[in-house]
């Protein structure tokens, strides 16, 4: 007879991770083994990393994951190395190499190269991406041996730095727009270099205002005694936001989502208009548009604030 096991009670956590992703792990993976290890209810990370490449992947759980749209579109920062000479079919170290060739650049002809990366530029997705067409994944064609073709897709490269160059292996910093793919911009880069190349490692160091302060990886999450305590707070997704301070009557109308008149309150107010924090002492109430007149409009709500 089968038996019925009582399905395992979640807790709700609230609170923001910034893990260490491994190699091999792809985000899902390493979002579900942390998700686990807290026993938490609500999880979402904020934008992928491939499984070959590690560094910074904020976990959101609970009420942070009403605000982890804004680290999808957040500029990101990583340090990537290019084997020159070899392009992959994957444009990294997980593809097969189809074509060899030899590297003869020097500095100067790199940093030439560089600079014309720099700025907006348009990019074709690769095929092995997790874009999909027709409900399925680019990956999918590609592995079943279909080039489809893509559109170029508008990004800006903020900062692309020259840290190293031992040949074959060029060492890159990069800051960039959402939706740019590292991969392609190191395979674009050897092109242009007359060699190709493929990206022989990558590492993500920031994503929007988080850095790699207080990252720690997976092996010490789950050997910690109290993993909860590792959690840094909801608004660290929110700190490149203006502070607003309200009172409790406005507080309490402002969680009923209602439009504040914040002029001629004793609050405290940004002089700069736009995207706010709110708190009430230091309980952050959620996220609001200030506009004129000091109109401050309810965004985000933080459902535990009303406690």
């Amino acid at each position: 007879m089968k038996q019925n096991h009582p399905k395992k009670v979640r807790d709700l956590v609230d609170g923001v991770l910034l893990l260490d992703k491994p190699v091999g792990f792809s985000s899902n993976d390493a979002l579900i083994k942390a998700k686990c290890v807290l026993n938490a209810k609500k999880a979402g990370h904020t934008g992928t990393l491939d499984p070959f490449a590690t560094g910074l992947l904020p976990l959101c759980f609970g009420e942070a994951t009403k605000f982890s749209q804004d680290l999808l579109e957040a500029d990101k920062t990583y340090l990537t190395t290019v084997h020159l000479g070899q392009n992959t079919d994957t444009g990294d170290t997980e593809g097969e190499v189809v074509e060899s060739r030899d590297v003869n650049v020097t500095v100067e002809q790199i940093e030439a190269v560089l600079a014309r990366f720099r700025g907006p530029i348009a990019q074709v997705p690769p095929m092995y991406s997790a874009l999909k067409r027709d409900g399925k994944p680019l990956y999918e064609y590609a592995r079943a041996g279909i080039t489809l073709e893509r559109e170029a897709r508008n990004v800006i490269i903020h900062k692309l730095e020259l840290i190293s160059y031992e040949a074959p292996f060029l060492k890159l910093e990069v800051t960039c727009s959402k939706g740019t793919y590292i991969r392609v911009l190191g395979q674009d880069i050897g092109e242009a270099l007359g060699c190709g190349g493929h990206l022989n490692a990558l590492r993500r160091t920031q994503v929007g205002p988080l850095t790699m302060d207080g990252m720690l990886t997976l092996d010490a999450l789950i050997a910690h005694e109290a993993p909860l305590g590792l959690l840094a707070p909801v608004d660290a997704l929110l700190a490149s936001f203006p502070a607003v301070q309200l009172n409790e009557e406005l507080a309490k109308r402002f969680l009923q989502g209602q439009r504040l008149a914040l002029g001629k309150e004793p609050v405290t107010v940004p002089a700069e208009q736009g995207r706010v924090r709110v708190y009430l002492d230091d309980k952050l109430l959620g996220t609001a548009n200030l506009g004129e007149f000091s109109i401050l409009a309810p965004e985000r709500l933080i459902a535990t604030a009303h406690s």
